[in-house]
């Protein structure tokens, strides 16, 4: 496995594209509300990173036809953004933005609510996000790999929801998907050790019914088996001397970690 420790100047380059990345997820929040289309959300993403003169990631990757993912409700990842649809109250959306600055990629991804949302829906979202920053807590140089699955698979579990197998989390730098693989569950395949200025991803999904997926025909759009809901969040991370650095860290998002 051919896992690629960032140098300085790599590391600047990522920072550069996640301060981006974080800023479109900052940007979008307003207009998501009822009645607008993916199509439209999608659009305002791809001018506000061009505006940046930065490269929305997904735009034709592996034939990828839309600047940003945004998967509602039933959608687990990679929905396709869609003129004919809207967005209706108590809907839950993923949107999930990936960004090119210097040749360097970051990915970010997380949940809004339209109108008011379900207390399942609710409830769904917050168990997805602590377990992201759960995963983030745990993280630190000389650890096995399989740790962050573990914890994010424990505490979902815990709560009632289940963890997609399906996807996984990614090194990210020069390239968009990179070594090592980040499962969000425990394998004991998964004993790679953390190393200092590894950058990779965590994005689990969690689903509140199964954790069974599907393809839809257009090669893309992944729903629940069972039509249950999904969520997803996802923060791009640099391996530090004591913990991680999230390189694409909110500027009013809270998380406490080391």
């Amino acid at each position: 496995m051919n896992v690629l420790l960032k140098n300085k100047s790599e590391i600047k380059k990522i920072k550069i594209a996640s301060k981006i990345a974080s800023e479109v997820l900052e940007m979008i929040k307003s207009y998501v509300i009822p009645n607008i289309t993916t199509l439209e959300l999608n659009d305002i993403c791809h001018d506000f990173i061009i505006k940046k003169k930065a490269i929305p990631g997904c735009l034709g990757y592996q034939g990828f036809p839309k600047s940003v993912c945004i998967s509602v409700n039933d959608i687990v990842c990679h929905g396709i953004p869609n003129k004919n649809k809207k967005l209706k109250n108590g809907d839950i959306v993923n949107i999930d933005v990936t960004v090119v600055k210097n040749k360097y990629y970051s990915d970010t991804s997380k949940m809004f609510f339209v109108g008011k949302p379900s207390i399942l829906s609710k409830r769904l979202c917050y168990v997805a996000k602590k377990s992201l920053y759960l995963a983030i807590k745990v993280i630190k140089p000389e650890i096995k790999l399989y740790k962050i699955g573990e914890t994010i698979q424990k505490y979902v579990e815990k709560k009632g929801f289940s963890v997609v197998r399906d996807y996984c989390g990614h090194g990210i730098g020069r390239y968009f998907h990179e070594e090592p693989q980040i499962l969000h569950y425990k394998s004991n395949k998964n004993n790679l050790i953390i190393k200092k200025n590894m950058v990779f991803t965590i994005e689990p999904m969690i689903n509140a019914g199964s954790k069974s997926v599907k393809c839809m025909k257009d090669g893309w759009t992944v729903k629940t088996k069972d039509r249950s809901l999904s969520a997803q969040y996802e923060h791009t991370v640099l391996i530090t001397k004591n913990g991680c650095e999230i390189l694409t860290k909110r500027e009013k998002e809270n998380i406490k970690n080391n």
